[in-house]
């Protein structure tokens, strides 16, 4: 996690803004990309296509052309270690293009609303749904009634933590946040051979707040 996290900062992420989108899946979704593993880059190409378009638009004077930069990670649990495959991605809050000496030009992103995030939410959630029926993990009847449920349908796109471009100590915090394991060894208690306690950040719902 410290060296992913250190050299990402120190060697591949440029000095730009940077945001972090986390993409969540329905659960019935879930099953899929956790028994499934070849659906994992397929969905996770269809979510990055979507950033980039919206990041594109966002950016004055940038081409149509110009690319954005993004490092991905799989998530496959959640804080109570219970089964929770999402992404969570660093991406540049802009574009580049190629400049007249063939330098990178970079133009940053000004208008990147909540409106436009759940714009793309929605577009995630089109796509995510016509490509597993176009590869027949899904059948047509199960992705309209998914696409019929109300909000979001299950699907939730974060984009709210932002970092400026000087702000290099809160990058390499922020991807080691991103590049952390699935669990805390701080919270893992042996309480005999046999037997493990994780002490969860949060109560359950049923209000526990450990599970063995």
């Amino acid at each position: 996690m410290a060296e992913t996290a250190a050299h990402l900062t120190d060697h591949v992420i440029p000095r730009v803004p940077i945001r972090q989108w986390v993409l969540s899946f329905p659960k019935r979704l879930r099953w899929f990309l956790r028994h499934r593993p070849e659906t994992l880059s397929p969905l996770l190409r269809v979510f990055l296509r979507a950033a980039e378009t919206a990041l594109r638009q966002a950016s004055p004077g940038a081409p149509a052309g110009s690319r954005f930069g993004a490092v991905a990670f799989v998530h496959r649990f959640g804080a109570s270690l219970n089964s929770h495959v999402h992404f969570h991605c660093l991406i540049t809050d802009g574009v580049f293009s190629l400049g007249a000496d063939g330098e990178a030009l970079f133009h940053e992103a000004l208008d990147l609303t909540e409106a436009t995030l759940a714009q793309v939410q929605a577009h995630v959630r089109r796509r995510v749904l016509r490509w597993l029926v176009r590869h027949e993990y899904l059948d047509e009847e199960a992705a309209s009634d998914m696409l019929s449920w109300r909000h979001s349908g299950g699907f939730s796109l974060d984009g709210s933590v932002r970092l400026a471009a000087w702000d290099r100590g809160g990058l390499e915090g922020l991807a080691r946040y991103c590049a952390r394991p699935s669990f805390s060894s701080a919270r893992l208690e042996l309480l005999d051979k046999d037997l493990l306690a994780y002490r969860l950040r949060k109560p359950l719902a049923d209000g526990s707040t450990c599970v063995t």
